[in-house]
């Protein structure tokens, strides 16, 4: 980095770079070091150089303030450098003093609530896009979106709350985890200097629990506060009770899950309304953890994630799956099987033809199979998957859109992918029976989607007077605990026999 000039030189012991181009393992060491080198000192500012987005998410969740992708030239690194350079300045003795004075404000307002047993939540900021506003408007406009930000958050938190600020980080002590009008105060646009300036945040929430004290109840918000800052997570993290597993002890224990087979498929049917029989099932993947028992799906591809085993965890749970399919009776012999995609899934090169390989190896027809990909895994990559899900359909398989009516962009997928199915989020079924709004949106749903050519199945059917409206709007298929929730294959086999 040294040919980057004097200017970078001389402000590269406090703010960076680290240079993680070509070497992110190393990098993320060197960071996780940096930090621990400035404990008690405050959160001081780090500049990082990455080659992709992804790269920098993982750096900045290490520790990392700023990141350049690819910079062109010393200037920008300059620039970047006097950004997380004046973080570590502004942590001066006595702007630390004056923080430990109010976090143990923070701790006292908590601790007097909770030995009360009144209700009481620790709220965890962390406010983003601030790199850019430096770069777009200066030092002192970013700083100033700080303390903007900041009086919005005490405003939107009420007069009994107390708020902490730490650098571009805020902790609250709230009467209630109601985070409504904090969200929507963070969401607007702030006014500062006659400019119109856009932060991001994201929000980490502990209800008291229980057996909390503040340090639990505060660690718990800020753990919580770094789940909500990975990438692909929501922007507002509600924290697990002690005694649930964190997703990072999931996923370590997801390293010898494979292994120990805890991990398992299980089949839920898929009903045709007309004829009252069951055509096919969905797969889902089960982890019966060693402590906690069984685990969903979603726990199961969050400690993937976490662990960077989302794609080897997704080869596995397909492997298993086609292969048990492959080996089912006779009386299964005619279902179809669903098996889901994930985004990672179908950002992979190639991934269409090593897919059908699997396909194939495992002796399962593709004419039974239908593949399911959701909204969300496609926000990015629409042109993407379009292409794979073609020559996946191309080939012989089924495509469905999982999870329907819960993006942004429902009406474009259906635009642009070639599908056979749709199936409606159970987010809509839920509510049919009661607005009459909520109806109106299903039968929109169902009328486009039959215009199209393209079969409904809705998912989380739970009732009689469900199934009644679908059925009178025009649905097919359903799926849900009214007939049954996911089976193991023999008592599969047991309910389409009738026995």
């Amino acid at each position: 980095m040294g040919r980057l000039g004097s200017a970078i030189m001389k402000q590269q012991q406090s703010s960076g770079p680290i240079d993680a181009r070509g070497r992110i393992d190393a990098a993320l060491a060197e960071v996780a070091a940096y930090q621990g080198q400035r404990q008690g000192q405050g959160r001081g500012g780090l500049l990082v150089l990455a080659d992709t987005l992804a790269d920098a998410e993982r750096l900045v969740d290490a520790g990392a303030t700023h990141f350049l992708i690819a910079p062109r030239g010393a200037g920008e690194v300059v620039l970047a450098l006097r950004a997380a350079g004046a973080l570590t300045e502004r942590r001066s003795p006595e702007a630390r003093a004056e923080g430990r004075g109010e976090a143990a404000a923070l701790h006292r307002w908590l601790a007097g609530r909770l030995q009360a047993h009144q209700p009481c939540a620790a709220v965890a900021i962390a406010l983003s896009r601030l790199d850019l506003v430096n770069a777009a408007h200066g030092r002192a406009r970013a700083d100033a979106a700080i303390a903007t930000a900041g009086e919005r958050i005490a405003a939107a938190a009420g007069e009994r709350a107390i708020v902490v600020r730490t650098g571009d980080r805020f902790l609250l002590g709230v009467e209630d985890g109601d985070l409504r009008l904090l969200a929507a105060a963070l969401s607007r646009a702030l006014e500062v200097e006659g400019t119109r300036v856009m932060l991001g945040s994201r929000i980490g929430v502990a209800e008291a629990m229980p057996g909390d004290d503040a340090d639990a109840l505060i660690r718990r918000a800020t753990d919580a506060l770094d789940d909500a800052r990975a990438p692909g997570a929501a922007a507002v993290q509600v924290a697990e009770a002690d005694g649930v597993a964190s997703p990072d002890r999931l996923a370590i224990d997801l390293h010898h899950a494979v292994a120990a087979g805890e991990i398992d498929v299980l089949f839920q049917p898929q009903v045709e309304i007309a004829t009252g029989r069951i055509v096919g099932v969905e797969a889902l993947a089960r982890w019966t953890h060693g402590r906690l028992g069984p685990l969903g799906a979603d726990a199961l591809f969050a400690a993937a994630d976490r662990a960077d085993l989302g794609l080897a965890l997704s080869d596995h749970i397909q492997e298993l799956t086609l292969a048990r399919a492959a080996a089912w009776p006779r009386s299964l012999g005619a279902l179809r099987l669903s098996l889901n995609l994930t985004a990672a899934d179908v950002a992979r090169a190639g991934f269409a033809r090593t897919f059908l390989d699997r396909v194939d190896a495992s002796g399962f027809p593709r004419g039974r199979l239908t593949v399911e990909v959701t909204e969300s895994g496609m926000i990015h990559e629409l042109d993407h998957a379009a292409a794979l899900l073609a020559e996946l359909r191309g080939a012989g398989c089924r495509v469905a859109i999982d999870d329907f009516g819960t993006g942004y962009s429902s009406l474009a997928y259906l635009k642009a992918l070639p599908l056979d199915y749709l199936k409606l989020d159970k987010a809509l079924v839920v509510d049919i029976a009661g607005a009459p709004r909520d109806r109106v949106v299903v039968r929109g749903v169902i009328d486009i989607a039959r215009a199209l050519g393209i079969a409904v199945i809705a998912e989380g059917v739970e009732t009689p007077a469900q199934l009644a409206l679908l059925t009178a709007e025009g649905c097919g298929w359903y799926q849900g605990f009214l007939r049954a929730g996911p089976l193991g294959e023999d008592a599969l086999v047991t309910m389409v026999e009738g026995r």
